[in-house]
């Protein structure tokens, strides 16, 4: 497999387990305020980040319309931005689904597409563009193995492992 196709297949698998935490994440979990970072709002952050690094620079990145201000920051907003990362109401299972299937969407024709020796795109990202996505790649599982760990912790529910996608 070549490299490309092996990325490809690594963003299919976690979007994939993604897609299953989200599925079957209880409703009274979903928003649960017990937690600092609601399930919406690790899983819209994971998506936003994958988006977002998936696009050859940060002046060719177009947030979805869904998107509101800081939606995608946690709670300690990032040096020099304004506000909090909480907004005042979860998205909804569906508008996350929508957005995890536009991701899946991106994938196959970003990767492809992508230079891996250039430079990141991004200011704050030192390295190039397939060092980009392994780190891109890690962020998504970080948050993916976060939710499912939730999930298997508060209500018992076990997430398939996902090795590969064709």
């Amino acid at each position: 497999m070549a490299t490309k196709e092996i990325i490809r297949s690594q963003y299919l698998a976690t979007l994939e387990m993604l897609n299953q935490a989200i599925l079957q994440c209880p409703e009274d979990l979903w928003a649960d305020a017990r937690y600092n970072n609601q399930f919406w709002q690790v899983a819209y952050h994971a998506l936003f980040y994958t988006h977002l690094y998936l696009q050859p620079s940060e002046e060719d990145f177009i947030p979805r319309n869904m998107h509101y201000e800081n939606a995608h920051r946690f709670s300690s907003p990032e040096p020099g931005s304004s506000g909090e990362g909480k907004g005042d109401s979860s998205y909804p299972k569906e508008e996350i689904l929508e957005f995890l299937d536009f991701c899946r969407n991106e994938v196959g024709g970003k990767v492809a597409k992508l230079d891996m020796e250039a430079n990141s795109g991004f200011d704050w990202i030192p390295f190039n563009k397939q060092e980009l996505q392994f780190y891109n790649i890690r962020h998504l599982q970080h948050h993916t193995g976060e939710l499912c760990e939730r999930l298997g912790t508060v209500a018992g529910i076990d997430i398939k492992w996902i090795g590969m996608m064709n």
